[in-house]
This record gives C-alpha cells, structure tokens and sequence, in this order.
C-alpha cells in the first residue's frame, strides 16, 4: 500500500508537472473571427480570422437540443460519464483494428476529437497517447460544458467553416437553434469527414451518411420511428456556400468600436434591413454613374437604428462603396430649417401663420436667393418652411441668431462643422457647414418626440442619450406645417391612410448639386437619405425633390404599418388655434375692421400671438401699425399742421418689400389718406415717385422682321436712387445702380410683368405682351 500511494504521489506530481510545463493550448478569447448580428441574434456580417476562418460564436444554450442530441449520440453517449477518455471504447476500435486490419470505429471520445481540434497530432500511436493526455487534462481543467461549448465552435464543416452556427448558416440558412431533426442529424455526421461530406459539393453522399445517423437514432430509441421516417424524406439540398452580408459598413463601424468582441449583437431588423437595401440597389441603378446613396432608419420611440444603409453599393470601387455616408459629414441644404422655425416659435417670434417676406433682400454682403430664382412676396411662415424659400430662413436666422441657432443643435446632438477658421453665419441655414445623416436623423425624430432629440443608437445595451431640441409645443407645431405638405403630384388634404402613413419631410440639396437630402418623421419611424457622390464631385440637375425625396417615399411605404401611423396626434395643452389678421399678425378687432386686410388660421404657442416681424430698414414706411391724425374730411395732417376736427386714423401698413406682390385691394385697403392741402410734405408719399421708362404699360414685344434675337427692352427706373431690384415675373434678374439701364431679352412668350423696387420699399411695375 505505501508502494502504491508513492507511485499515485510521484503520478500525481508528473501530471502536475506536466500540466505547468505543457498548458492547454485553449483558444485566445481575444482572437479570431467576429460576427456582427442583428437584434434577433442572425448574422448580419461574419469576419474571418487571421487565417481566413469563418466562426460564428454560440453558446449552449443557443444550439438546438435536436442537435445536441444527435451528436453526443454519435460520436460519444458516454461523454458526461467518462473522464476524457473511454476505455472500453478504446479496447473495442483496438479489437476490431486487430481483427479485420484496418479501423472499423473509432474510439475518440468527444473531449479526445475537442483536445485534437485544439492541437491537430498524428495518428502515430505517439500523436494518439499526447491526444489522450490532453482530454485528460481538459476534463481536468473544464467542465463538460465548457468542453461541449469548444465543440460546438471550433468542429470543422468543410472549407473554411468551423462551428455548428457557422455550418448552420453557411449550409442551411438558418441558426443553429432552429434545426429540424433531419438538419440536426446532417451537422452531426459533417465534421467526421467535412471535405467528403460538405452539402453543396458531395450532397448524395451527406444525404447517406445523415440517414445512416437517422437509423441510428431509431434504433437507439432517441427519437421514434415517425420522426426518422418524416426526417429521412427531406432532401439535402446542396446550397451556394455565401457569408451574409448586410449592414456592411455598420459592422465594420462596430468592430472597430468593440475589437476584442467576438459576437458583436446590434439594433438591426434583419427584414428591414435586407428589403432597404434592396430597394437602394434598384433605386441607384437609375442614377448617374458613381452615385452612391445612403439610407437611415430610426425607431422614434428609443432610437434604435433599425436599417443602416451606409452605401448604396457596397464593395463597388467606382461608386466608392466603402465610405459610409451615414456618418459622413455633407452640407445639409435646406434640412435645418425645421429646427429654425421651431426655436423662432418657442421664442416667441412668429406662429405657423406669421407674416414673412419673400423678396430680394441684403444681409450685410449676404444677398441669399430662392433655389429657382423667383421670389413670392408675402408669405405665411407654414408655407415659407413648406416651400423652402431662402430669403425668409435668412431673415429669421439673423434674428434668432447663428451662434445661438448653432449651439442649440449642438446641444440637442447635431454638431455642425465648419471649415477651418469659420464659425456660425447666415449661410448656415442654406446649407454652408457640415452635417452628418445621423444627427439630422436623431434631430428629426424630435419632432415625433416631444422636442426631444438624441443620438441614434446602434446597439439595443448602449444608452439613451436625449436633450431637448424644441418644446413639445413647437415640435407639435413644426411637425403639423410639414405634414401639411402634400408628395409631388398629390394635391394637399388628400392624405390616404390606407395608402400610406402620417409623414412629415423636408428635403434639402447642396451648393453645386453634390448633396441631395431626404428626412422623413412618422409617429414610429423617422427615415433620412442621401444622394450624392461621395467624393464632393456635383451631379448636376440631381438635388433633393428630384433625387433624394422618391427614394424616402419607397422606403416608408414599405415600412410595417399600425393604426397610429395614420392618425393625427393631439395637440399638447401649449398649443391653441387663433385667427389673426395680415399685415399686423395679431388678432382680429372688430372695432377695427380696416386693419384686417386677409384672415388666416393659426396654430399659436402658448396664447402667444407675436406681431409681424419689424422691417430691418423701414425706410420711409414707418411702422406697420401707422398712426395719422386727419381732418373732417379725411385729409391726413402732418406735423404742425392743425385742424379745429382732427381725429385718429389707424392704417395696417404691408412690409415695404412686400408690395410688389400685392394685389390692387390690398394696395388700396393700405392706401394712405391724401395729405391736406397747405400741410408741410410728411415723406410718406415719397414711394410713390418711382416709375419704369423705356415702354408704355401694355406694349407687345415681338422680334424684328428676318432676326433670330428675342425682343429686347432697355429700361430705367425714374425717382430712385442707390441699387434698383429688377424682377421679371417674380424673378430676379439684375440688382443695377439707378443710373444704369435695365437690359434684357425676352425669350419666352406670354404676358411679361416686369418690377422695379428699391431697398426701401418704393416700386414700379410694368406689364407687357411678348408675341412669339
């Protein structure tokens, strides 16, 4: 007995020995391939190893039991029994060796093939007995568990495969843990011989030796005979081994982010993901060449990104399929103006019915005009945002101010960047700084939130990050003016809830036609796109209605549908209806009528009903609210000018740009009354002196006799002085000194009304007949 406890000592401390001098060559857990998955845990994109192997890490738990059962039952039933190594199993593959000369079966355990897998030997009688000790030393060092766990991923399938999730998808398109028990039976048998057996080459021969396991099953009793029966009809269909690829560029961003994670699990929808993606490659296809787009995706209650398109061809050289576009920075065009009329309304400046001026206007050296040069007069500020005029967002941006304007996005997670040395301006609001698709995208869900923006989030674990952008009255307000706009083609008010859902969108493109944007706000989603060439190069006639707007309305259409998509939400308890009156902006009084000259339907912040922006230069208009005293007869008296009857007369004044674009009953309605005779000149006749020389109002143009030139006109404005404005149907054609002749040619045909205006509101027009 002493003999035999210093023998089991001395054993004892060899094994010991052996086990410092010879660790387990366990796999780095730091090292080899990664898997990005989508939310329900399928593959959206795999990465080999260093050397080039396809793993998908799984764990027990999330392997089919089927499987799990079909396996132990073919290569080891005694595999939690035994300590790594089999001895009866060992002495029947040795008889059978000796007896007919050759191996008839094996006698590996399952810890044995795991130790060979993690440290390939011979199949020398020496390589057998290091095989041997290292499946003692796993069960030593494992649980049988842990042990099944290193099976489970690192078994070789054929080729490249290693691992039961890897195999699953790779032959079979589904997770391993949805296996049926014919499925189960072929991902047990494969790893005895994966070169001979792998389905998409020797698919008859894996069918055989599925079915030889099948059989087994039976006569085991594991699984019945109608199970066998019903699993044994089911063909193995040789398949085109390709690694899935979905969400690209999202899975390279993640990886980069967590490069130690082997299973990386995202905020994808599988399903939504693969039919985006789809429908950007089709959509591209009809686009100039090296046009690339990009698509994001967003749930607006916890801003998990659902479908992340970077690139609209991924791997494609020539549309520089490798720049995500996601998060690139571009100019935004015209996409921040929501966020403008949404901080003019929480501070009180305008409602959603104000009166704003479209008209030719300077901002110190800045003199911004309308995408398609034309210029609309009055407007109201819901159809000033629907209509993305210029001229009223740089008017409001200079009152808001651009510092205030760009550290309020900042705050609320858009941060816009600038080029080096600049700094918030005017020009911002029109697209002159940098902005990334997924902040306008996180900013834009605000308006289906509350108020609240937040940064996208790409992972269901990373946490909400949301500040607020806007009151949840002004977001309520911004998001009503823009759903407001009907789609190009469909004549406003004629939403159908059964054809499509509840949207808000506002499209923007860039200086030179190089970005062309798309964001769309619906109460579950919120979708932005992209189009453009990554390389900054313009695509000329592309921009945001044309380019970017069809591929948003495609997208949301096939997005899943609920009933609240359809429906209108409440206004919040800060949000009211009011009817005002233009020129002043305010309320109607009906003890004074006259001041009424078009009533309009507003919504209003807070009971708030903030007056007509004031003119920046009011020049000779004054006041919109103008205050005169008149005589008996209605003869306006100015200064030091007395009469024995005089009373108060009230006028509603229109902005001075304004006037152009009035029609002849609101000329007349604001019409100031004659000044008494023997009254001192007050100035505010003055506007009235300018008039267009060159044509008699209603001349027809026609071109001279045998000339191939449109007709032409010379004309001068008469009583200006400084810069004369010179629009011809609305259009701005020239900005000239009073001194200088108007010259144009009249290319098309049609009645032509030709205005004249200075800065300070004076005007003249001028309308003719162009004959073709």
């Amino acid at each position: 007995m002493r003999r035999l406890g210093i023998a089991t000592l001395l054993l004892l401390c060899t094994a010991l020995l052996l086990d410092r001098l010879f660790p387990l060559p366990l796999p780095d857990p730091d090292a080899g391939s990664t898997v990005v998955l989508a939310r329900d845990s399928t593959p959206l994109r795999a990465f080999a190893d260093a050397g080039g192997i396809w793993r998908y890490p799984v764990r027990l738990d999330q392997v089919s039991p089927l499987y799990l059962d079909a396996l132990l039952t073919y290569e080891d039933r005694w595999f939690y029994r035994h300590p790594g190594v089999n001895p009866l199993a060992l002495a029947r593959a040795a008889g059978q060796l000796l007896r007919h000369g050759r191996a008839v079966s094996g006698g590996s355990t399952l810890t044995m093939q795991v130790a060979r897998i993690l440290e390939p030997q011979s199949r020398s009688a020496l390589g057998k007995l290091r095989q041997l000790l290292r499946a003692l030393q796993l069960e030593w060092h494992l649980s049988k568990d842990e042990i099944l766990a290193l099976y489970l991923n690192h078994a070789p399938f054929g080729g490249t495969i290693q691992g039961v999730e890897a195999a699953s998808w790779a032959y079979l398109g589904k997770p391993a843990r949805r296996l049926s028990h014919a499925e189960a039976a072929l991902l047990a048998v494969l790893p005895q011989a994966p070169s001979r057996l792998r389905p998409d080459r020797h698919a008859a021969l894996a069918q055989r030796y599925r079915d030889k396991l099948l059989a087994r099953m039976q006569s085991l009793e594991r699984w019945d005979a109608a199970t066998v029966s019903d699993a044994q009809r089911e063909s193995v269909i040789a398949r085109t081994l390709e690694p899935p690829l979905h969400a690209a560029l999202l899975a390279e961003r993640l990886r980069a982010a967590a490069p130690r994670e082997r299973s990386i699990r995202s905020s994808i929808d599988r399903e939504l993901q693969a039919a985006l993606e789809a429908r950007v490659a089709n959509y591209l296809a009809r686009l100039p060449e090296r046009t690339s787009a990009a698509l994001l995706l967003v749930d607006n209650s916890t801003l998990q990104v659902l479908a992340y398109v970077g690139s609209g061809a991924f791997g494609d050289a020539q549309r520089l399929g490798h720049v995500d576009m996601v998060r690139a920075p571009r100019s935004p065009g015209s996409t921040l103006k929501p966020f403008l009329y949404g901080l003019a309304l929480d501070d009180g400046l305008i409602h959603s019915e104000s009166l704003l001026v479209d008209a030719p206007q300077s901002f110190g050296d800045y003199r911004p005009g309308n995408f398609d040069l034309a210029f609309n007069g009055p407007v109201g500020a819901a159809e000033a945002l629907r209509l993305s005029l210029n001229v009223p967002a740089v008017d409001l941006l200079d009152r808001v101010g651009p510092a205030r304007f760009a550290a309020r996005l900042a705050n609320a997670g858009l941060q816009l960047q600038w080029p080096r040395g600049a700094g918030p301006n005017l020009s911002l609001i029109l697209g002159g700084t940098g902005a990334r698709l997924e902040d306008l995208v996180g900013a834009y869900a605000a308006l289906n939130r509350g108020g609240l923006a937040g940064a996208v989030r790409l992972r269901p674990e990373q946490p909400l990050a949301e500040r607020r952008l806007l009151s949840a009255g002004a977001a309520w307000i911004v998001r009503s003016m823009l759903e407001a706009n009907p789609r190009p083609g469909q004549q406003r008010d004629t939403f159908d809830p059964g054809r499509s859902a509840r949207l808000a969108w506002k499209t923007g493109t860039s200086y030179g036609f190089r970005d062309a944007w798309a964001l769309g706000t619906t109460r579950r989603y919120t979708l932005g796109v992209w189009v453009g060439r990554p390389d900054g190069t313009p695509v000329p006639g592309q921009y945001g209605a044309i380019t970017a707007l069809p591929l948003l309305f495609q997208a949301v259409d096939s997005l899943p549908r609920s009933p609240q998509d359809s429906s209108g939400a409440a206004p919040p308890a800060s949000v009211s209806t009011r009817e005002i009156c233009w020129p002043l902006g305010d309320a109607y009084d009906a003890q004074q009528p006259q001041l009424c000259q078009e009533k309009r339907e507003a919504w209003v912040l807070d009971g708030n009903l903030p007056p007509t922006l004031p003119e920046r230069e009011a020049g000779r208009w004054g006041s919109a609210l103008l205050r005169l005293r008149v005589d008996a007869q209605g003869r306006r008296l100015s200064a030091g000018c007395q009469a024995a009857d005089e009373r108060e007369h009230w006028v509603a004044r229109w902005p001075a740009l304004a006037q152009p674009w009035l029609s002849g009953a609101q000329r007349k309605a604001a019409q100031l009354p004659p000044l008494r005779p023997g009254c001192a000149d007050d100035g505010l006749d003055a506007a009235a002196s300018l008039r267009i020389a060159g044509a008699a109002p209603g001349s027809t143009l026609l071109r001279a006799p045998g000339s191939t030139r449109a007709p032409h006109l010379s004309l001068r404005a008469l009583g200006a002085q400084g810069a004369v404005q010179w629009l011809v149907n609305g259009r701005l054609i020239a900005a000239l000194d009073a001194a200088r002749p108007f010259e144009h040619d009249f290319e098309q045909p049609g009645p032509q009304a030709i205005t004249a205006m200075t800065a300070a509101g004076s005007f003249a027009r001028l309308e003719v007949q162009v004959l073709p």
